[in-house]
């Protein structure tokens, strides 16, 4: 082949390949992109990267932005003034729409201010703002649940529980449910939600409870351990069920039973969580854990996504999905009740 049959060779590859890595690895059109062949910008934030719950949130939300957005998710570190200044810095570096796990749920007014400064449109997650925040800007909306339901279905799950194993958890007969609560944070909308509806679905299922102690564990499995340490020392085989506001919580309750026996041959104290993740269901395989509640961590990352995408794109938020918006601007993702006879729901 002579040399102006090589060049022309070389050319053609060239456009071919060009053409090739100028495809959209999203879908094929502007859809995902803001129309300029870019990848939108997604800045993230979630507010303590070790919880347990948000671990498995922001995998999911990585694996819905993966060859659509570009996606940057900061870790807040539980400090909402970093998290205002990760804000700042997203808005810096050109984000086209914000996804915002609040470190504080009171402080989504500063958050829609810079979102609102900038024009950006802003979707919080995970941690529920005051609905007057929310309504007070136009492009701001929230991906997440109804907390009382988690209450009110870790209610139901310790109701049925208790009545079917009434007769071996009733150590002392006398018919009423002596438990210990590991709330979570306080003031936090689902750790007093979970905390009022749980006991009170199960007192309205005609089963007589006694709190005999009730603390925070910040969400916390280590410092759940450390109140379960010092409850098991005082109470001992007084408590009849450990409720806790999360899984989190309950595995660190665990650990504390665990030392002490519990959870081997004949000793056991039945224990309850909130969030479904993968060490409580596997406990709750073994025999372990008597139940949780599926917080539904893949489609709320999903529906963050798919708002965000349509957002950045200028359309409605729920254009082209099966999300529906509510009076208060939030698409809210079931919650399901898991013991051991629909396992599978969680997995």
């Amino acid at each position: 082949m002579n040399k102006k049959g090589i060049l022309a060779l070389g050319l053609s590859a060239t456009m071919l390949f060009s053409m090739v890595g100028c495809s959209s690895s999203n879908s094929g059109d502007d859809s995902s992109s803001g129309g300029n062949g870019e990848l939108p910008k997604i800045g993230a934030t979630v507010y303590k990267a070790d919880d347990n719950f948000i671990s498995s949130v922001r995998r999911e939300l990585e694996a819905n932005a993966k060859d659509v957005a570009e996606l940057t998710v900061d870790d807040s570190q539980n400090d909402q003034a970093k998290q205002l200044d990760q804000i700042d810095t997203m808005i810096a570096k050109g984000a086209k729409v914000l996804a915002i796990n609040l470190v504080d749920p009171k402080a989504a007014s500063s958050v829609i201010e810079k979102a609102e400064a900038a024009e950006l449109p802003v979707v919080f997650f995970n941690k529920e703002p005051d609905a007057d925040a929310l309504n007070s800007y136009d492009k701001a909306y929230y991906v997440g649940t109804i907390s009382k339901e988690s209450g009110v279905m870790q209610g139901e799950v310790i109701a049925k529980e208790w009545e079917a194993n009434k007769d071996k958890w009733d150590k002392n007969g006398d018919g009423k449910m002596q438990y210990v609560l590991i709330k979570g944070e306080p003031g936090h909308p689902d750790a007093e939600a979970r905390t009022e509806w749980s006991v009170k679905t199960i007192n309205e299922k005609g089963i007589e409870t006694e709190e005999l102690a009730i603390d925070t564990g910040m969400w916390d499995a280590a410092k759940a351990t450390e109140k379960m340490d010092a409850w098991l020392a005082k109470f001992g085989d007084k408590i009849e069920f450990v409720i806790c506001n999360n899984d989190g919580m309950a595995s660190g309750a665990i650990a504390s039973l665990e030392k002490e026996g519990y959870l081997s041959g004949d000793k056991f104290m039945p224990v309850v969580g909130v969030d479904a993740i993968p060490e409580i269901v596997t406990l709750i395989e073994e025999g372990k854990v008597v139940g949780t509640v599926l917080n539904d961590a893949p489609n709320q990352a999903k529906a963050v996504i798919d708002l965000c995408l349509n957002l950045a794109n200028g359309k409605d938020p729920v254009e082209g999905t099966d999300w529906k918006l509510d009076d208060n601007k939030a698409v809210r993702v079931p919650y399901v009740g898991i013991t051991k006879d629909n396992l599978d729901q969680a997995k």
